[in-house]
């Protein structure tokens, strides 16, 4: 089964939890704090596989879980860090944040690998609160909650050249016959329903890759037919080879054919109509080709054309020849420009709050990461901990917003789940 979209859900794994303990040893006096601090819970990481053709993999993976770290102990010991999970994927498979639908990563090469969801660091033990001034804390931290996402895993087939075309104009035939692909070839609209891929391989040592894209019709921009199934594939070719049927052999146009393509190419994507496209005349070898051909060449004076037959093998040297020169000379275009990809994206400013509070029904809610990402690590079993934790909500300012905001002594204020009572 060939599945080159999936949408699941991934979480790395939390940090181990940090240790409070102290040196308690036979004439050791005043042993001092020596909880340890807990390992890093488990990244999730996406790598290529070259193997892989499809994400059936992941298909039945609703949720991708990591382990969490090991906990710390007494005696100085820390956690062991938690394996990561690896995912094996395609080449040319995107993956998506669906969240801030930003491009995590486009993974087109064999080497290529991504942490797609970072595990959380472990929590310090009270060894790491150790300072001068205050040399036996009775304090440690809860492990650092793991990165959770939400995301889209696309498959863009590597191909050089695309074979685009309305259905049953020859398009699989021309593959299987220069290349050792077998597609599936049958006398039906739509007989393709996902890309094929050949080698094409040439007599003066030069290859490429070419695939047989699913047969495309009025609409499919808007998802008619197989649509963006046809598309989304489109993308990562180098040259589009426009196949038409110029014997006319099922009463087509080949003249509205490629005007009704062209129309959908340039709905659905400015990159992919800009690609250097090339007109493949296929059928030549049927009493109306010649005709059509001729009424062809005078709409489109300027388009390079080849005239072949698939069936008898007319003109297919010179056809990929050419190709193999074209793709010489057109240089590989990125498909994500930097807005889309994460990693040139600013998420913060100087001057931004890292928090956002607002009042519903009387109670003020306070949501931000970092906040929530302090509130699950702080332990409320201990004095210190909790003690440390307003410290740091007041080094934060969000003491002073919410006086701002005009909270009173006695309002009730909410993290997550929990509700706290507001004193100025």
């Amino acid at each position: 089964m060939f599945i080159d979209e999936v949408t699941i859900k991934v979480e790395a794994g939390k940090g181990g939890d940090g240790c409070t303990s102290f040196r308690r040893e036979k004439c050791v006096p005043m042993g001092g704090p020596d909880g340890g601090s807990g390992g890093k819970g488990a990244d999730i990481v996406f790598i290529v596989d070259a193997g892989l053709k499809t994400l059936i993999d992941l298909k039945y993976h609703k949720i991708i879980k990591g382990d969490k770290g090991t906990n710390g102990k007494g005696s100085n010991r820390t956690g062991a860090m938690a394996d990561d999970v690896i995912i094996k994927v395609p080449q040319g498979t995107t993956v998506i944040d669906l969240d801030t639908n930003l491009v995590i990563a486009d993974l087109v090469n064999p080497d290529d690998k991504v942490i797609v969801a970072k595990g959380g660091r472990g929590g310090r033990g009270n060894k790491a609160f150790a300072t001068q001034n205050e040399p036996a804390p009775k304090l440690s931290e809860y492990g650092e909650p793991g990165e959770e996402r939400l995301i889209k895993c696309e498959l863009k087939v590597l191909a050089e050249v695309g074979l685009i075309g309305m259905p049953s104009v020859g398009k699989s035939t021309l593959l299987s016959v220069v290349s050792s692909s077998k597609p599936k070839i049958g006398a039906y609209h739509f007989t393709t329903l996902s890309p094929n891929l050949g080698v094409v391989k040439l007599s003066d040592n030069r290859n490429y890759t070419i695939a047989d894209l699913p047969g495309l019709i009025e609409n499919a921009s808007d998802g008619a037919g197989l649509g963006h199934k046809f598309l989304r594939h489109a993308m990562r070719t180098k040259i589009l080879a426009h196949v038409l049927d110029m014997g006319s052999f099922e009463g087509r146009d080949p003249i509205n054919d490629f005007e009704i393509i062209n129309n959908e190419i340039k709905k659905y994507s400015d990159k992919l109509a800009n690609k250097k496209q090339v007109v493949i005349a296929n059928k030549m070898d049927l009493p109306d080709a010649q005709n059509n051909l001729a009424k062809f060449k005078e709409q489109y004076p300027n388009i390079e054309v080849f005239e072949i037959s698939a069936v008898t093998h007319q003109g297919l040297d010179k056809l990929l020849l050419r190709l193999a020169d074209i793709i010489a000379q057109t240089e590989q275009e990125e498909l994500y420009n930097d807005e889309q990809l994460e990693s040139h994206v600013i998420y913060k400013f100087k001057n931004e709050k890292p928090y956002t509070i607002t009042n519903e029904d009387g109670i003020w809610i306070i949501k931000g990461d970092e906040v929530e990402k302090l509130f699950k690590m702080t332990k409320f079993t201990e004095d210190e901990g909790i003690r440390r934790f307003a410290r740091k909500l007041k080094g934060m300012g969000i003491e002073e917003e919410l006086e701002r905001l005009g909270a009173q002594r006695g309002d009730e204020v909410q993290i997550l789940d929990y509700l706290f009572i507001f004193k100025e």
